[in-house]
C-alpha cells in the first residue's frame, strides 16, 4: 500500500502539465516561462506524419539545453508499434527528461519492454516512465497495469487520462460532467491509489470556456486526481488553483497534526477538536495535505 503522507522534500505537485507540439520551437521555448507544474513535450498526436524526425530533434536540443527550472519536463513518444516509436525512445532516453509519456499502454507487457529498453541504454532511474490510459482494455486491466509500479523495471509514476480517446473507443458522449465515464476514471484512482501511481486527469477541449473548464477542474479534485493535463496556456492558473488546497483546509490540517501531537493525545485514535470528532485517519490526511501545501510554496 502506498505511503498516504509524504512530506514536502518527496511530493512533486502536478496540478497543471500542459502540452506543447515538438514541432512547434517558439513553443517550446515558452514551455520555460510558464506557472505550470509540468509540461508534456509532444511527438504523438500533435506532431503530423512528415514532422516527426524533425520535432524529435527539436525536442531533444529543447530538453538537453535545459533552463526548464522546477518544471517537470516529460517527453510523449509514439507507440512503439509506429514507425517513428522506436527511435523515439531512444532519443528522449538520451534526452534526459523527467519522464517519458508512453501513449495506449493497454498491458503489463508493454511497460516492462519500455524498462528493459531504458535498462538497455544505460537511463539512470530517475527518469520515470508516465503511461496513457486511454482504451477500453487499459481501463479493464488497470489493477494490473497499475501493479506494475511496484516493479522498479517498470519506472511506472504516473497515469495521464486520455479522455478524448476513450470516448472515440467507448463511443461515450464527452459531455459536462461526463457522466458516460465517471465510473471509469473512478476506477483508474482506486488503482492508481493502491501502488501509489499519481492521476493527471484528460484535457478540456474547449479551452475558451474557462467556466466549463473550471467545473471540470473542480470534478478531478473531488474524484481525487492529482491535477490535470492541459492544451492552452490559459488554463493553467485557474487549474493550479483548483488543485491547490484552500488555505482553510491547510491551516485545518495543521490544526489536527498539532492536536494529534500533543502529550495528552498520544496513542488516541479519536479526538475531539473545535467540538469535532477527529480520528488518526485525519491526520494522515491532513500530513498530505500540509505536504502538498508546503511544496506548492516551495515552487514559488
Amino acid at each position: 500500500m502506498a505511503d498516504a503522507s509524504p512530506d514536502a522534500a518527496t511530493l512533486r505537485p502536478r496540478r497543471s502539465v500542459l502540452y506543447m507540439p515538438g514541432s512547434n520551437a517558439r513553443a517550446l521555448e515558452k514551455a520555460r516561462t510558464l506557472p505550470a507544474d509540468g509540461v508534456i513535450l509532444d511527438l504523438e498526436d500533435a506532431v503530423a506524419p512528415d514532422a516527426k524526425a524533425e520535432a524529435r530533434g527539436r525536442i531533444v536540443e529543447t530538453v538537453k539545453a535545459g533552463g526548464f527550472g522546477p518544471r517537470e519536463v516529460v517527453i510523449r513518444i509514439n507507440g512503439l508499434d509506429t514507425p517513428w516509436g522506436s527511435d523515439d525512445l531512444e532519443a528522449a532516453a538520451g534526452a534526459g527528461p523527467d519522464a517519458i509519456l508512453v501513449p495506449k499502454v493497454q498491458s503489463v507487457e508493454q511497460l516492462v519492454t519500455v524498462g528493459r529498453r531504458l535498462e538497455a541504454l544505460g537511463v539512470p532511474a530517475t527518469t520515470r516512465v508516465w503511461a496513457m490510459i486511454e482504451t477500453p482494455l487499459a481501463i479493464l486491466d488497470i489493477k494490473a497495469i497499475a501493479g506494475a509500479a511496484r516493479d522498479p523495471l517498470t519506472r511506472l509514476s504516473v497515469f495521464v487520462l486520455g479522455t478524448n480517446d476513450i470516448a472515440k473507443e467507448t463511443r461515450a458522449a464527452l459531455v459536462p460532467g461526463r457522466a458516460p465515464m465517471v465510473g471509469w476514471l473512478a476506477l483508474v484512482v482506486a488503482a492508481a491509489r493502491v501502488y501509489g501511481v499519481d492521476v493527471l486527469d484528460g484535457v478540456w477541449n474547449q479551452f475558451q470556456d474557462l467556466d466549463g473548464f473550471k467545473a471540470e477542474c473542480t470534478q478531478g479534485v473531488e474524484m481525487g486526481m492529482d491535477g490535470k493535463t492541459l492544451i492552452h496556456p490559459s488554463q493553467i492558473e485557474p487549474c493550479n488553483t483548483a488543485f491547490s488546497p484552500p488555505e482553510a483546509e491547510v491551516a485545518r490540517a495543521r490544526a489536527i497534526i498539532a492536536a494529534f501531537a500533543l502529550p495528552e493525545n498520544a496513542g488516541k485514535g479519536v479526538i475531539t477538536l473545535d467540538g469535532r470528532m477527529v480520528e488518526l485517519l485525519h491526520a494522515e490526511m491532513a500530513k498530505r495535505t500540509v505536504a502538498l501545501a508546503d511544496a506548492i510554496a516551495a515552487r514559488a
